[in-house]
């Protein structure tokens, strides 16, 4: 796999909630996700009423033991999806797709490129698969789902 698109939980969470994996899967169709990160998910379908369809035909990625070893060695704090996400993007010099500030701050010393939900969410609009009026009215859903989003509205990134 060449520069794989590695997606976090907090990006497959936040697409399932608004029932838009298309806009990610337009993007990049290749997008894939680690064993670690089904798993977070898996649990967010059981406990928080997530699609548990949604991601069905996401590819999920074996870890080589190099990127195990990697993942294991970074900080704790972070999630094993994230740090699994991390490794393998260090490793296949990839993109991590993630809205947690500490694991793209991670990601970012390596440094492995990262974009999250806004990212998707803009890149969408500027190849006119979704109109601007359409992203802020799905930024404010996900706000409504509990997004911590760093703005309320994306009319000032376009």
């Amino acid at each position: 796999m060449s520069q794989p698109v590695l997606l976090d939980n907090t990006v497959l969470t936040n697409f399932a909630l608004i029932n838009r994996p298309d806009f990610i899967f337009n993007l990049w169709p290749g997008a894939c996700t680690t064993p670690a990160v089904q798993t977070e998910y898996a649990a967010g379908v059981a406990t928080h009423q997530l699609p548990s369809d949604t991601w069905h035909v996401l590819p999920v990625v074996t870890l080589t033991p190099t990127e195990t070893a990697f993942a294991e060695r970074l900080h704790p704090r972070l999630g094993a999806g994230e740090r699994t996400c991390i490794a393998v993007a260090y490793h296949q010099k990839g993109l991590f797709v993630s809205d947690d500030l500490d694991a793209r701050r991670l990601a970012q010393a390596y440094p492995i490129p990262t974009t999250g939900t806004i990212g998707i969410l803009l890149l969408n609009i500027q190849q006119q698969r979704l109109a601007l009026s359409e992203g802020n009215e799905l930024l404010a859903r996900l706000i409504a789902f509990g997004y911590r989003s760093p703005v309320t509205h994306l009319d000032g990134f376009v």
